[in-house]
């Protein structure tokens, strides 16, 4: 079939992650549906059930500790069968994603989507326990890529906060008055029934912040993910064993890279004029050294 094959051949990129990740949520999603739908038809939901317990996040202690993985699992799954929840998140994770994928590569892109999304539900669980009006206005269970989303939002508008989104019946709006609108949004939601999942939200926001701040003084945060992965990697790849490193490129055989300082003053001009102020040359650099 001619959709298995452009799957197949979407995963077999390079630096390709935004497309993989949207793909790997989308196929989740339709999982969790049919298993959904044949639970309902069959008047025996104990087969959804049992699977979607295991994905999402719970916000008692005990609960969490039985099954630790839902830390990662939940902003993989959404809400089931509703597709809007699904639908919105894709959509965010699809512009703002490819602006961070552009500028600092698809390792930099998986790091913020996954940090953004454990920082997250940190604070959901702490904030569901140790606060009563956060209980109290908590579903009990976390679900959703929005705390990765909103870090890869405010992670793009932290990049290049002069970049413009051309929207219709509106015109050009910079992405930084498009993040604080996200950031807002979520903002007032703390103080409704889902305050405790907003309060996440506004969580994987300070973590895209926090992501690129660091990254633009030397500080690579991704580094908590894949030392660990390379290291698991590298012990199970004979082909990799030599040496495995978080350094290694996208692309074997490019080993020349642009000195730091000639990228500090790209992110500098970025900074101060926007993405599309960069010449071919500058954007060069810039993928390039993404890939480090």
């Amino acid at each position: 079939m001619d959709i298995v094959n452009d799957i197949k051949e979407q995963f077999r990129k390079p630096n390709n992650a935004l497309i993989k990740i949207i793909l790997i949520n989308v196929f989740i999603y339709l999982i969790d549906c049919i298993l959904f739908i044949t639970s309902e038809v069959s008047r025996n939901p104990f087969i959804f059930e049992w699977v979607y317990v295991h994905q999402i996040l719970p916000s008692d202690w005990s609960d969490f500790f039985h099954r630790p993985w839902t830390l990662v699992t939940y902003f993989f799954s959404h809400q089931i069968p509703s597709p809007f929840h699904i639908l919105f998140n894709m959509l965010g994770l699809y512009w703002f994603g490819y602006i961070v994928q552009d500028l600092v590569g698809s390792r930099k892109l998986i790091s913020l989507y996954v940090l953004g999304g454990v920082f997250a539900g940190l604070v959901y669980l702490l904030v569901t326990n140790y606060s009563s009006y956060f209980q109290e206005n908590s579903a009990g269970t976390l679900v959703g890529a929005s705390g990765s989303v909103l870090a890869i939002v405010v992670g793009a508008a932290t990049i290049s906060p002069s970049y413009r989104f051309h929207l219709i019946l509106i015109g050009p709006v910079k992405i930084s008055y498009l993040a604080l609108a996200y950031v807002f949004l979520s903002f007032i939601g703390t103080v409704g029934n889902n305050a405790g999942g907003n309060l996440a939200h506004l969580g994987g926001a300070f973590l895209g912040f926090v992501f690129i701040t660091l990254l633009r003084q030397g500080t690579d945060l991704g580094k908590l993910i894949f030392t660990p992965w390379n290291f698991i990697r590298g012990i199970f790849d004979k082909s990799a064993r030599i040496r495995v490193s978080y350094k290694n490129q996208d692309e074997p055989g490019k080993s020349s890279k642009p000195k730091q300082a000639e990228i500090d003053a790209i992110l500098d001009k970025i900074h101060k004029s926007g993405y599309e102020s960069l010449n071919k040359e500058e954007k060069r650099k810039l993928f390039d050294a993404s890939k480090q």
